[in-house]
């Protein structure tokens, strides 16, 4: 196991590495060569610049990109707070392994290597409305287990999840570590009816009722609120930090997931970039609290990474531009003169 204690988890989550600066530099000198008029391809620029601060390049590549799915399953699912049964996890896990579901599609299209890790889907967490989803032996295995996945031979990273409930496990994470209560937090997830958000609202607040005392400490609250997969997200962004992997946030979930790490430090999620705006209606709000504008916008609400393989595309484009185009001097073209 990575992290045998919760006190070894919380000293790595502070102990990080910044950016290579001089290469961002060297980057954004290129950036004001190039033949377009400065900032004219608006974040694809930005992109290219922070792909190069985290990969340690002046030009940054796209030869290895990962995406890395994980499953887990939910007591509190027994709820009703899904519209599908617990056992799709394990039956959708199947279906990546078949490549019938739209990440394997997705991940094909962005020139990605996907992997996906199930994670004891035989013994779902606890209803955390009753008792902690994990004790603290349980979260550090899965979060070990996520930052083991993580190669440092990435060049750009994404992790998703499956798992029946975790739309639940994600907003009483946000609503215990942001406020708000289950109100502002709770959504329709895979599309519960009035009564089923009842109940996901219902489940939240006795969570909160339940555990409230551990909101000063992230990591005990998201052992008591969240799941093996949110676990295993955020240790796989923790890794991803201390390789110096770039990294795209996918949905509600994956985002949820690392809120403990950016209350444990406030650049924690430096190496980051949101993919995009979930349809789930407590997205945007805590992406606001994150500080991670999306750079796709596009009414998808999936989970299993698609929106962070969508946003890929995106990252290709820049990395094209950026190393691809001429500049003024090799071009030829007058640059301009005030």
């Amino acid at each position: 196991m990575i992290f045998p204690t919760l006190d070894d988890l919380r000293a790595a989550c502070r102990d990080l590495p910044a950016g290579d600066e001089a290469a961002a530099a060297a980057a954004l000198a290129r950036q004001a060569v190039l033949t377009k008029p400065p900032g004219s391809l608006g974040r694809l620029e930005d992109l290219a610049v922070w792909l190069a601060r985290w990969q340690g390049r002046a030009i940054p590549k796209l030869d290895r990109i990962s995406i890395v799915v994980f499953a887990g399953n939910h007591g509190v699912a027994a709820r009703g707070v899904s519209a599908f049964p617990i056992d799709v996890t394990a039956q959708m896990v199947a279906n990546y392994a078949a490549g019938g579901a739209g990440i394997n599609r997705l991940a094909e299209t962005a020139g990605a290597a996907l992997s996906v890790v199930p994670l004891e889907l035989d013994r779902p967490t606890a209803d955390f409305t009753k008792a902690p989803a994990m004790d603290e032996a349980d979260f550090l295995a899965a979060v070990s287990a996520g930052y083991e996945a993580v190669s440092p031979e990435n060049d750009l990273l994404a992790v998703g999840e499956m798992g029946i409930g975790n739309t639940t496990a994600a907003a009483a994470l946000c609503a215990a570590l942001l406020g708000g209560g289950a109100g502002r937090w709770v959504g329709r997830g895979t599309g519960v009816d009035d009564h089923g958000l009842a109940r996901k609202r219902d489940a939240v607040e006795a969570g909160l009722a339940r555990h409230g005392a551990k909101v000063a400490d992230p990591l005990a609250i998201a052992a008591a609120l969240g799941g093996r997969e949110l676990a295993a997200m955020m240790g796989a962004t923790l890794a991803a930090r201390r390789h110096g992997v770039p990294m795209l946030l996918d949905g509600y979930v994956a985002s949820a997931a690392v809120l403990p790490l950016s209350r444990l430090s406030t650049d924690a999620l430096a190496h980051c970039r949101a993919a995009h705006c979930s349809a789930e209606p407590g997205h945007k709000a805590l992406l606001s609290a994150l500080g991670l504008p999306p750079l796709l916008d596009v009414g998808m609400r999936l989970g299993e990474a698609t929106g962070a393989a969508v946003a890929m595309l995106l990252v290709r484009a820049a990395v094209s531009c950026h190393a691809g185009m001429a500049t003024f001097a090799e071009a030829g073209v007058a640059e301009k003169t005030s």
